[in-house]
């Protein structure tokens, strides 16, 4: 399965390192600019066809943070790649919901 990470430096240097391909970024535009090549959007040069897209993007919490609009209408038209949300180089952000509140909240059950 192909995955492709933006973030920190570090954590795309990390995962450079199992073969997963990224981009760097430390801003909105730098963010928006790796976010447009890798879906295609926005009419980026270098944009992948569709059967080219990795199946995953892997974000930063803090690049979703920089994307939020974007990522909510990508999500909405059901294409690949599926988003998703880790944390970032210095752990989870506060006031960010983590995938397990989530599930604790779809399921009714504190474990």
């Amino acid at each position: 399965m192909d995955y492709f990470i933006i973030g920190e430096r570090e954590l795309v240097l990390a995962f450079s390192l199992v073969g997963v391909s990224g981009a760097v970024a430390v801003n909105r535009d730098e963010a928006l600019d790796a976010f447009n090549r890798v879906t295609g959007k926005g009419g980026a040069v270098s944009s992948p066809t569709s059967g080219k897209r990795p199946k995953i993007l892997i974000l930063t919490e803090q690049v979703a943070m920089f994307l939020e609009k974007e990522i909510m209408e990508w999500q909405l038209g059901a294409d690949y790649p599926l988003v998703v949300e880790i944390p970032g180089i210095n752990g989870h952000m506060s006031g960010r919901r983590t995938l397990t509140d989530s599930i604790r909240e779809a399921i009714g059950i504190q474990v």
